[in-house]
């Protein structure tokens, strides 16, 4: 590697060595590469981890930007494509984006998946036919994924599920579990053998995986929202969750309507609520985290529970800014994620997370460009249930990313400032390779196993937009 930032400082001339996948051993100081070896020009990181995602926004992108609204608007055209989706046209979008993702230097995604079912609810022949098609997605993109199958029974607060969330409901938690305990174990058996639709297993190159590479599938759990599942439900995912020591997500006051909502029907926050029914806790993260209370930051860092910021969707859709350095500093780890993917570019992410709290407070430096890069790669793999990702020391999986110091916005910067040049200056067009596993998966700005991925986008977001 021509430089590669090792955590804290950056090195020049950094051998990595990979075995079954991890990293051996990393050597500084080797202005020869050895034989053999892979040379990667430019600024090497860990791959970086999106922990929010929902696949089928991208469909939205620029349609949702005409004209005004609120988050409330927004959902009503949100709503529209889910109507139109099905497990074929889901997965070649989704193989799209993730191919996207990977372009991007994402190594690892977490996908908050709640469009279980057809339109209306009725059920498909195999009931986790969408969940299937997502990880056939990831495993023809090459990116790792943690499905975060999750739970959304009802419309708000004693409401039952309207015509557009039908095909989002299983009716009640304990059916979300049988469903989701049956794609968790098809997900995790012998050869991760997960169906594309209409086809065989499906995987980079056709062939079945061996055991060893089901792990780059995890599914874990979410809650929609308080809104989405009754407060005597919360349980029922939460001991899912830790029964299987997988991750647990929940969307968290996004906005205050839903805060206001909670506070008349419970008599308390979003915040307390989880805490009061065992949802909260280090294997938990809490989504956009925004509009929380002192009481509401204290219970979520005392408890470990972490923070992913979205910032570039929680501006799209004028959701506000969260109180991310509160809450890092009450105990709360940050992670980031793209959420609706307004853009995909986590170096946005992470730059925008530390210019909003400059333009909210008008001061600068609230977080190092080193830990805004911790919270794009190792924290965001902890936070998808990947501990032993994002950094680059023995051990550790073998995923990366390169980025170019010589394009239009990276010339001419100082390379041991390759961190503060990664976060402030440089964006997703910069990624030059990505390997991911060991395994080159982007190579001088081309993805190796989805050959044009602008034209599979066009295509699958052309085709649900023939279908309306």
């Amino acid at each position: 590697m021509e430089h590669a930032w090792l955590g804290s400082h950056v090195e020049p001339d950094v051998v990595v060595e990979v075995r079954a996948g991890r990293i051996s051993a990393v050597r500084t100081s080797v202005p020869t590469p050895p034989p053999g070896a892979v040379v990667l020009r430019g600024l090497t990181l860990p791959g970086l981890a999106n922990a929010h995602s929902h696949a089928f926004h991208r469909a939205l992108r620029g349609t949702v930007q005409v004209g005004s609204g609120t988050f409330w608007t927004w959902r009503e055209t949100m709503y529209g494509v889910a109507e139109r989706l099905t497990p074929d046209t889901y997965f070649r979008l989704a193989r799209a984006v993730y191919a996207e993702m990977a372009l991007a230097g994402i190594t690892a995604v977490g996908e908050f998946h709640y469009l279980h079912h057809a339109p209306g609810g009725a059920r498909y022949n195999d009931p986790n036919a969408m969940g299937e098609a997502l990880i056939a997605a990831a495993r023809e993109a090459g990116i790792r994924l943690t499905l975060l199958d999750t739970a959304y029974v009802a419309a708000g607060f004693g409401e039952s599920p309207n015509r557009h969330q039908l095909r989002f409901s299983d009716g009640d938690t304990e059916a979300w579990a049988a469903r989701a305990t049956d794609l968790a174990d098809r997900a995790s058996g012998p050869g991760g053998a997960v169906r594309a639709p209409g086809g065989s297993p499906l995987v980079p190159g056709g062939s079945v995986r061996g055991p060893d590479e089901a792990a780059d599938v995890l599914v874990g759990a979410a809650v929609h929202s308080v809104r989405a599942v009754p407060a005597a439900q919360l349980a029922t995912v939460a001991e899912w969750a830790r029964e299987r020591a997988v991750p647990l997500h929940v969307h968290l006051s996004e906005q205050t309507a839903e805060n206001e909502a909670c506070l008349a029907a419970h008599g308390r926050t979003p915040t307390r609520l989880l805490a009061d029914h065992g949802v909260l806790g280090p294997d938990t993260t809490g989504v956009h985290n925004t509009h929380l209370t002192d009481e509401d930051i204290a219970l979520l860092g005392g408890s470990g529970t972490g923070t992913c910021m979205c910032p570039t969707t929680e501006r799209d859709l004028a959701d506000g800014i969260g109180p991310a350095p509160r809450l890092q500093s009450a105990g709360s780890p940050l992670s980031l994620g793209s959420d609706s993917h307004a853009v995909i570019d986590l170096f946005e992410e992470a730059r925008a997370m530390e210019l909003d709290e400059r333009l909210r407070t008008r001061t600068r430096g609230h977080w190092t460009a080193a830990a805004l890069l911790r919270a794009a790669s190792h924290s965001g793999h902890t936070a998808l249930g990947r501990p032993d990702a994002g950094t680059l020391e023995r051990g550790a999986l073998a995923d990366l990313t390169t980025i170019a110091l010589d394009s239009v916005r990276t010339a001419g910067t100082i390379p041991r400032l390759g961190a503060e040049t990664a976060v402030f200056a440089a964006t997703a067009a910069d990624v030059r390779h990505v390997v991911v596993g060991g395994r080159p998966l982007v190579r001088d700005g081309r993805h190796t196993q989805v050959p044009d991925v602008p034209r599979a986008l066009a295509e699958a977001i052309g085709a649900l937009r023939d279908s309306s």
